[in-house]
């Protein structure tokens, strides 16, 4: 009896969050990391060595062309997302996108038209959607209405206008980097608001140090939101519902344990199978789309990441 074919990837860059994902390719059944690709070789072939892949390029183009390679995983700067994804999307190749999708709206927008066009898969890469626990709130009947979601995400970082997240160039700021998530929670568990109020503060270089803001919809529901690169923030979420409500304790993108609670029911905990963590979960949906001939996913729909970088734009203008 033959062997079922692993599903390759090829990792496009080689920093911290390449090297995780790469580690969660490798632990998973049926999967390996096939190529590595850099604009600095001598960096690739570490980290193809480190992961056991056979091949390393010195450029983005090279990786997207190699027939060994079943799908990308797209870890560069944000800013760089739209050129490794047009190479490959151009080379036929399933694309798996670190998020944000992109930078700005309009590449984003460039990415997903190109990806319909072409009929190539293509997925921002938004571990929290993949987390079975933030599923499992996103799927429990027993909320009734959600009225309210809370969340935070910040931490202090020292002003350094060379860092990614300090550099415009870059695609840096708190919002794209951080607020993604909190903003990302209330679009998963509430969809997108009808209004938003934001403020914050803009750092010397220009992007947004930090905000904080109300998310509005119908009825007089919400989510309170907020980020920062000048605070440590709880890191925590509260999902509250008419009958039932959910804790999430830090990290809540990527929740360990989550508590349900409310007035007819005892405490329920639930903790996450450490084998099910979101890295897993977005590169399993990439593995069945292909296999199923799916362009986009139904979990995280490339309509949902449009729609969360425009309202994270609008964030960003209100802080102007």
């Amino acid at each position: 009896m033959s062997r079922v074919r692993d599903f390759t990837w090829g990792i496009a860059a080689t920093g911290g969050i390449a090297r995780t994902v790469g580690a969660a390719i490798v632990a998973e059944p049926g999967m390996r990391v096939a190529a590595v690709g850099s604009r600095d070789l001598g960096r690739a072939q570490a980290l193809a060595a480190e992961l056991g892949a056979e091949s390393a390029y010195g450029s983005y183009e090279q990786l997207c062309a190699d027939p060994n390679v079943d799908a990308i995983y797209v870890a560069t700067p944000h800013a760089q997302h739209l050129q490794v994804a047009e190479a490959a999307i151009a080379a036929g190749k399933a694309v798996l996108c670190e998020k944000p999708l992109a930078a700005t709206l309009d590449d984003a927008e460039k990415m997903v038209r190109l990806a319909r066009e072409a009929g190539v898969f293509l997925m921002e890469a938004m571990w929290m959607r993949f987390n079975p626990l933030v599923q499992r709130l996103a799927a429990d009947p027993r909320f009734g209405e959600i009225r309210s979601v809370q969340a935070s995400f910040g931490f202090t970082l020292p002003y350094d206008p060379a860092h990614r997240l300090w550099a415009p160039e870059l695609g840096g700021g708190a919002l794209l980097d951080l607020g993604i998530y909190p903003f990302g929670l209330a679009q998963v568990l509430m969809g997108m608001p009808t209004g938003l109020h934001v403020t914050g503060s803009l750092a010397p270089s220009g992007v947004d140090a930090e905000a904080a803001g109300v998310l509005l919809y119908p009825g007089g529901r919400h989510a309170l939101v907020a980020t920062s690169l000048l605070g440590n923030y709880p890191n925590q979420a509260c999902v509250v519902g008419t009958r039932m409500r959910a804790d999430i304790p830090a990290p809540f993108w990527a929740p360990q344990r989550i508590v349900l609670s409310g007035p007819d029911m005892e405490p329920e905990e639930h903790v996450l199978d450490p084998a099910d963590n979101g890295y897993a979960g977005e590169l399993r949906e990439v593995r069945a789309a292909t296999a199923e001939g799916r362009t986009e996913s139904s979990i995280m729909p490339l309509d949902e990441s449009l729609a969360m970088l425009g309202l994270l734009a609008e964030a960003r203008r209100q802080l102007a």
